[in-house]
């Protein structure tokens, strides 16, 4: 099936082909009335029953659903090969007349100037021309055309003209192919633009060495959690240092100090939930954001990220024992992100104080 978008599109080109044979039957019925269709009354009335007959079969296959199955889902070569056969036979039963409604020939064949393939449209003009030029030699043979060379005149302006129409067809779609590839083109860009634009903005956010959110990303981050919480539940925020990291740069490397970092990075991303933000916000300093928690849930998880890194063993260095110091504070909707970290920030200095390789809070000062 087809978008809506697309059937409102295939039904106003249907709509066009029926105004098309509306204009048929009424130019068929003023040429009677002018006297230059030879035929009875009855034979009027029958070929536009004909006519609205077929166009009604069209309409019930067209909005039955069964045109999907086709590849033109408007059933426009259908539609334009009707046309054709119906002009024809109006063509047939005309005399002095034929080259007034000869025009009829280029306006059906106009409504698939743009929507059928050029060896489509080209066959549909040969068969045009085919059916106008048999009409002229059955009339010759019955001794019934008065005018042989207005006849082959006639023949030959026609020719001309679908001709003309035949190539202006080709180069329409020519065009609407190149469009096509150039559209597909364009959207091939945009994806590896896209592509780009992602890319750098996991650069512009990322920490290249550990692979966690840098602090200008994490404050972002932090800054929208907290205008989107809800004043019945608390955030976790915690700031963590690892214990004597100056000690390891100087003594072992800075290449050493460099693993030690990703293999925090490493370790605390396994005892975190999918939804708690973890940061490196500066040389051996992290930040910790834990959505909706309580005291106890952020005493829990820092916790167990310190037993965690103190339990690492790294096999390139041996015997280097690891230890980190968590300061933590609740946050709530409203508060300042910049106080949070500050709270934070003393209440880690406060774990480094009292020996460091330990969890404190912001509450443990006040409870004091």
């Amino acid at each position: 099936m087809t978008d809506p978008t697309l059937q409102r599109l295939l039904l106003k080109r249907f709509a066009l082909a029926a105004g098309t044979y509306t204009l048929l039957i009424a130019l068929l019925w003023v040429a009677y009335c002018a006297g230059y269709y030879h035929t009875s009354f009855f034979g009027v009335w029958l070929t536009s029953v004909a006519v609205l007959f077929s166009q009604g079969v069209l309409s019930l296959v067209f909005f039955g659903g069964y045109n999907y199955r086709f590849k033109d889902p408007s059933l426009t070569e259908f539609q334009v090969l009707m046309g054709l056969a119906w002009q024809t036979f109006l063509l047939a039963h005309l005399d002095s007349a034929r080259g007034t409604f000869l025009v009829l020939y280029v306006l059906v064949l106009l409504f698939g100037l743009f929507h059928l393939p050029s060896r489509v449209f080209t066959r549909c003009a040969v068969l045009a021309l085919l059916g106008f030029t048999g009409v002229n030699l059955w009339d010759a043979f019955a001794d019934r055309l008065a005018d042989p060379g207005l006849a082959a005149l006639q023949t030959c302006a026609l020719f001309i003209v679908l001709g003309w129409l035949s190539m202006y067809a080709r180069f329409v779609q020519g065009s609407r192919q190149r469009m096509r590839q150039r559209r597909v083109t364009l959207q091939a860009h945009q994806e590896t633009l896209r592509g780009m634009m992602f890319q750098l903005e996991e650069l512009a956010s990322t920490d290249e060495l550990t692979n966690l959110y840098n602090r200008r990303h994490f404050l972002r981050l932090a800054t929208r959690e907290l205008e989107t919480m809800d004043g019945s539940y608390t955030g976790g925020l915690a700031l963590i240092d690892l214990d004597h990291f100056k000690r390891v740069n100087d003594l072992l490397g800075h290449a050493s100090g460099d693993r030690v970092l990703q293999v925090f990075a490493a370790t605390a991303s396994h005892c975190l939930r999918s939804d708690d933000i973890l940061a490196r916000y500066g040389g051996e300093e992290f930040v910790l954001l834990i959505p909706r928690c309580t005291r106890a849930q952020l005493v829990d998880c820092c916790e167990r990220v310190r037993e965690a890194f103190a339990q690492v063993v790294i096999p390139e260095l041996p015997g280097l024992e690891l230890s980190l110091s968590i300061g933590m504070t609740l946050i709530e909707r409203g508060d300042d992100m910049d106080r949070a970290l500050h709270s934070a920030d003393q209440a880690l200095y406060r774990a480094k104080h009292h020996g460091r390789n330990r969890c404190h809070g912001a509450w443990d000062h006040v409870d004091a």
